[in-house]
């Protein structure tokens, strides 16, 4: 079954919630530069910010489960479930609404991010797992994907990179206009914007939310820097002003809102993706990064603020979630709520 063809559309993450998906920390490999301990305690700390907007709901592998308990409160519903990483906007479904408000979720194929690592088959199970437990309509999609490789604005538009769905290593067979049928079936799309690349560095191959996410309807946020000496001087304004030039599926011309990425940032000597981009939009809320630069915070957090007068926005510093490779919206995913 296409999605498109019975009505089905992903939504904007502004549509209401019903709740947040999230896994808990679990991968070695993924946390062996600051512990697991540091990564339980501030993917607990993202779970209970969010809960005091929406509920969130945290897959948690069964051996972890006195773990989670003991750091995520009252607002944060634990269930076990067999996991190999922890990373929910990639590994969980890609939820639709149809006109009727009636819930059905997409369950992409997942391959670890091109390949990345080899135990994935746990993580192939989630969305059907996920899709299944909320009663929602199933949609295999035959297309490696990740939920932080695209961006909607609920009204047509999508946003993503060639660097990560052009990418060999995900759907060698594909060519981008049969990439882009994909998307327009399965997530009731009209038009499609490619960026080129993504930030250097990404383990992820250029996932868009690390660059460029709508803020509203016709609005886009664009990480930007302007040190002329920093490698993603270059990728980074082009992303830019290519996004000053396009328009979205109502044909209206986008404003963009540069958003300053944080200083470079090295762990064990490789360079992280921190940007402030990478949050999570919540009923009523914003829960976004902060990286111990006060400047660089600030500033981002009056940006936030001044586009979002009408919602709390909840700033908290996650610079030890991103020494995994992603950031509060790659552990995130969210349900919408459905009507019918």
């Amino acid at each position: 079954m296409i999605p498109q063809t019975l009505g089905f559309k992903m939504p904007a993450e502004w549509a209401p919630h019903e709740r947040c998906w999230m896994a808990w920390p679990c991968h070695k490999d993924t946390w062996s530069t600051i512990g697991f301990e540091r990564a339980q305690n501030v993917y607990a700390l993202v779970a209970n910010t969010i809960a005091e907007f929406e509920p969130v709901y945290m897959l948690v592998k069964p051996s972890n489960m006195a773990h989670a308990r003991k750091r995520c409160g009252e607002g944060v519903h634990l269930l076990p479930l067999a996991l190999d990483d922890s990373w929910t906007r990639d590994t969980g479904p890609t939820f639709l609404l149809d006109a009727n408000g009636q819930l059905g979720g997409v369950d992409w194929d997942h391959n670890a991010w091109g390949g990345n690592y080899s135990d994935c088959e746990h993580d192939k199970l989630i969305a059907k797992h996920i899709i299944t437990d909320v009663n929602a309509h199933y949609f295999k999609a035959p297309l490696v994907m990740e939920g932080g490789a695209l961006h909607v604005d609920g009204e047509g538009t999508l946003l993503t990179t060639r660097e990560c769905l052009l990418n060999i290593n995900r759907n060698p067979h594909l060519n981008q206009d049969e990439i882009e049928q994909y998307l327009r079936d399965y997530l009731g799309v009209e038009k499609i914007i490619w960026l080129n690349k993504g930030v250097i560095g990404d383990e992820t191959d250029g996932h868009i939310d690390e660059i460029a996410c709508f803020a509203k309807p016709g609005v886009v946020l664009s990480l930007i820097t302007y040190d002329k000496h920093d490698e993603n001087y270059d990728i980074l304004q082009a992303n830019h002003e290519q996004l000053k030039t396009e328009t979205d599926a109502k044909g209206r011309a986008l404003q963009v809102i540069p958003v300053e990425q944080p200083p470079a940032t090295y762990e064990n000597g490789e360079r992280l993706t921190l940007s402030y981009i990478n949050f999570y939009r919540a009923n009523d809320g914003i829960v976004m990064p902060a990286f111990g630069c006060k400047e660089a915070d600030d500033k981002a957090l009056g940006i936030f603020i001044d586009i979002f007068p009408n919602l709390g926005v909840r700033q908290i510093n996650t610079l030890d979630l991103f020494t995994g490779g992603g950031g509060i919206h790659c552990i995130t995913q969210q349900q919408p709520k459905a009507l019918a």
